[in-house]
């Protein structure tokens, strides 16, 4: 016979059949599906198939069949590799540092951090708790900062004795950058966030909301807020607030960027030790 067959098929060691090679289905390993023509890089597995994303960023599934592929023109079949013993996993606080495990929370220093209320001390708290243990740190809050200079006098900073103090709405011209422009001693660093309140650092979007509320001015804030979002009391809303905040991705660059000033000067031994 000849034509589209050829010649007989059955000619020769019919038994040996052509073995297509198997291929580990690596990460970015770029491959062709013979049917289709979709060419695209391994980036994992879902429901048994190989998921293929091209130059483009699309992304197709297709099943792990026996030559099913085309690598570098020739046909494979891909296999999904073996697993493989993982490295460990380093786990990070909430603050984005790596955790250190076995390592006990040393005796508080002498050195301190002050904040202006208990909402601030809990927000530091929940996210650069774990850091701040391991650094013998306490975090103390204020009544406000009317009485700050007093209360720094009281403290007697010194070169082993240094404090940190967080302050809301550090702005120019605000009754607070006044009250700070007073505190000349050069074991204490003060720092803060542009926002009315502590509350205002949590990122909108970890409440589920497009923006904080204009509260319209005389106005308690706190109070404010609660009614234009329909909660009951502040104490209800800090809660809410609270229980969004999972780590640093939650509240804004400018607490994070303060509060990290505050932890890296209070912690760095002075020169000379």
């Amino acid at each position: 016979m000849s034509g589209r067959y050829g010649n007989d098929v059955l000619a020769g060691d019919w038994r040996r059949r052509r073995v297509t090679p198997e291929v580990d289905a690596e990460l970015d390993l770029v491959v062709e599906d013979a049917d289709s023509g979709f060419c695209g890089a391994v980036v994992g597995f879902e429901s048994g198939a190989v998921v293929l994303e091209d130059r483009k960023g699309r992304r197709r599934n297709f099943p792990l069949l026996p030559a099913a592929f085309l690598l570098d023109g020739r046909p494979v079949t891909l296999r999904r590799p073996a697993p493989t013993a993982s490295a460990p996993v380093r786990r990070r606080t909430a603050s984005g540092s790596v955790a250190v495990s076995g390592v006990p929370a040393k005796v508080a220093k002498a050195s301190r951090i002050w904040v202006e209320g208990i909402h601030d001390a809990a927000l530091v708290e929940r996210i650069w708790g774990d850091d701040l243990r391991v650094e013998g740190v306490v975090v103390e809050p204020l009544d406000g900062i009317d009485d700050l200079d007093a209360h720094i006098g009281a403290f007697g900073p010194g070169p082993q004795r240094r404090l940190g103090v967080l302050v809301d709405h550090l702005v120019p011209g605000s009754k607070e950058s006044r009250i700070v422009a007073r505190v000349t001693s050069p074991h204490v660093l003060v720092t803060g966030h542009p926002y009315v309140d502590v509350w205002q650092a949590v990122k909108p979007s970890a409440l589920g909301i497009a923006a904080w509320p204009v509260v319209p001015p005389g106005r308690p804030w706190k109070e404010g807020v609660c009614a234009a979002l329909g909660v009951a009391t502040p104490a209800e809303m800090w809660r809410l607030i609270l229980s969004r905040v999972d780590s640093y991705a939650d509240v804004e660059t400018p607490l994070i960027n303060a509060v990290e000033r505050m932890i890296d000067f209070v912690t760095v031994p002075p020169a000379g030790d």
